[in-house]
C-alpha cells in the first residue's frame, strides 16, 4: 500500500511529454500527434468541469475539484479522498469511461483514479458524440476497412493510449492495478468459442500488459473465462448480478489458472465486476407492487445487501488448499469490482453505491457523477463486512416477500446484453451514417 505515495512524486504531465516527444516511436505509443504545454505549471485543470464537459445532466452539487499535475510551484498533485481510499482501505477506484482525448485522464490519475473501464455504450456516447474519431475513422475507411473493422482500430487505439496513460501504476504495483479494460463484441455473449477467439485476438492487437479483456457472464461464455484465463489472459469478468453466477465465475478463473500449465501465475489477474445499482432498480419495482410497510421499507437495500455477501463469498472461495496451492505459483486473487455504481433514484443518497461497499482487494469503478460525488463528501472506512448479518437478514427477507434472486439475475443479464448490442449496433449504423456523410462509402 506504500505505492501512491511513491506514484504523487512524478509529473504525470512530464512523463507523457517523454512518452510523446519527438522522435519517439508513435507507432508503438498509438498516440495522436499530441504536444502537452512545457510547463506543467500550465496544465491546470478542473476536475469538476472536466467531467461536467461529457455530460448534460445536471450535478446535485457545487462541487468544483481542482486537481491537477503541480500546484504552480512544482509540488505535487493534490491528495484527495480517492488516495486514501486505496492506501487506508485497499479499495482501488477507477473510472468507467473512456473518450477521446485520452490525455483527460491525466488530472483524474491525479486525484488517485487507478484504472479504466468500457463498454460498448462507452464507446457508442464517445464515438457518436464526438468529432475527435474522424480523421482516423476517414483513413480507415478510405484505405478499405468495412465499418466494424473500422469501429475495432478506433477502440483499440483509445485502450493502447490509455493502457501507456496507466501504465506507471501497473508498473509500481507489479501488476496489481492500473488496468484499462476493453470488452469483446456483445453479439458473442451466447457464442463460447467464438469469445474465446475474440478474446485472443483482441489481447493480441492491443499488446499491453495492463488490458484487462472482458468477457460477459454468461452461461455461454463461463467456459470462455476458463479457456482465456488458461491461454494466460488478464480478463474483467462483466455482468454478474448473482451470487450463483459469481461463484460460477470464480471456479472458471480458479480452472483456468490450474489448467494453464504455468510455473509463474503472478502476471494472469482477473476482476469479477459485479452490478449494484441496477439490481435495486428492478427489485425496487417489485416491491413497490407488493406495497406492504416491510416491502416498501426495503427498497434500496438489496444491492448492497447481495454485494456484502458476494464479498464474504470472495473470502470463502479466495482461502484454503485449493487456493494456497495457487498462490505459491504467484496467483492473484480475482478481485471483487463493484460496477453500476450511478445512482439511478434521486432520492437516494449520491454515493450509495460507493460508501457501503469499501473493503480491502476490491475495486470500485465510478462513472463521473459517482466519482465527484465521493471526492466531493465520501468517507472512507471499512464498510463492505460491518454488517454481515443484516445483509444476510435483508437477503432472506426478500427471498421470503417473494423475490426470486435466480430470476433477477437472469433478468438483468439478459437487459445487460441486450443493452450493449444496441449500442453496438447503433454505433455500427452512426459509423456507416458518418462514412456516407464524408462520401467515404458508395451506396
Amino acid at each position: 500500500m506504500a505505492f501512491v505515495s511513491k506514484l504523487s512524486t512524478p509529473n504525470p504531465a512530464a512523463s507523457l511529454s517523454e512518452a510523446l516527444r519527438p522522435g519517439r516511436d508513435s507507432s508503438r505509443n498509438g498516440f495522436l500527434s499530441f504536444r502537452p504545454s512545457s510547463s506543467a505549471a500550465n496544465y491546470k485543470i478542473n476536475l469538476s468541469a472536466s467531467l461536467r464537459s461529457r455530460h448534460s445532466l445536471p450535478l446535485k452539487t457545487s462541487l468544483r475539484i481542482k486537481c491537477s499535475q503541480t500546484d504552480g510551484n512544482g509540488s505535487p498533485a493534490k491528495r484527495t479522498v480517492l488516495h486514501d481510499l486505496y492506501e487506508k482501505e485497499g479499495q482501488s477506484p477507477w473510472y468507467d469511461n473512456l473518450c477521446r482525448p485520452v490525455t483527460d485522464l491525466l488530472p483524474l490519475i491525479a486525484s488517485g483514479v487507478r484504472g479504466v473501464t468500457s463498454n460498448p455504450a462507452i464507446f457508442q456516447k464517445a464515438i457518436s458524440s464526438s468529432d475527435a474519431y474522424n480523421d482516423q475513422f476517414r483513413e480507415l475507411v478510405q484505405a478499405g476497412k468495412d465499418i466494424e473493422s473500422a469501429y475495432w482500430e478506433l477502440v483499440v487505439k483509445d485502450i493502447q493510449d490509455a493502457c501507456k496513460l496507466f501504465e506507471p501504476i501497473y508498473d509500481q504495483t507489479d501488476g496489481g492495478d492500473g488496468y484499462v479494460s476493453v470488452e469483446v463484441s456483445p453479439r458473442l455473449a451466447d457464442d463460447t468459442e467464438g469469445t474465446i477467439e475474440a478474446a485472443k485476438w483482441l489481447h493480441k492487437v492491443v499488446d499491453r500488459p495492463n488490458v484487462y479483456i472482458k468477457i460477459p457472464a454468461t452461461e455461454a461464455c463461463v467456459p470462455s473465462i476458463k479457456e482465456v484465463i488458461a491461454n494466460g489472459i488478464s480478463v474483467n469478468v462483466t455482468l454478474i448480478f448473482s451470487l450463483a453466477r459469481y461463484e460460477a465465475v470464480i471456479d472458471a478463473y480458479l480452472d483456468g489458472l490450474e489448467a494453464s500449465g504455468l510455473n509463474d501465475l503472478s502476471r494472469v489477474t482477473s476482476v469479477a465486476s459485479f452490478f449494484v445499482s441496477r439490481v435495486d432498480t428492478l427489485i425496487d419495482k417489485s416491491l413497490e407492487k407488493i406495497g406492504t410497510p416491510e416491502a416498501l421499507n426495503l427498497r434500496g437495500k438489496a444491492a448492497v445487501a447481495q454485494a456484502a455477501l458476494a464479498y464474504q463469498l470472495y473470502q470463502r472461495k479466495f482461502s484454503g488448499p485449493r487456493w494456497e496451492a495457487l498462490v505459491k505459483k504467484g496467483a492473484k486473487k480475482q478481485r471483487l469490482l463493484w460496477a453500476s455504481t450511478s445512482v439511478k433514484n434521486p432520492a437516494y443518497p449520491d454515493t450509495l453505491y460507493v460508501a457501503p461497499l469499501i473493503g480491502p482487494d476490491t475495486v470500485s469503478t465510478m462513472p463521473d457523477q459517482a466519482l465527484e460525488a465521493f471526492i466531493d463528501h465520501g468517507t472512507v472506512s471499512r464498510t463492505i463486512d460491518s454488517n454481515a448479518s443484516e445483509a444476510e437478514g435483508i437477503y432472506n427477507a426478500l427471498q421470503k416477500l417473494g423475490i426470486d434472486w435466480g430470476h433477477v439475475g437472469n433478468q438483468l443479464e439478459l437487459e445487460g446484453v441486450d443493452s450493449f448490442k444496441k449500442s453496438f449496433d447503433s454505433l455500427l449504423d452512426s459509423l456507416q451514417e458518418k462514412a456516407n456523410s464524408l462520401k467515404l462509402v458508395s451506396h
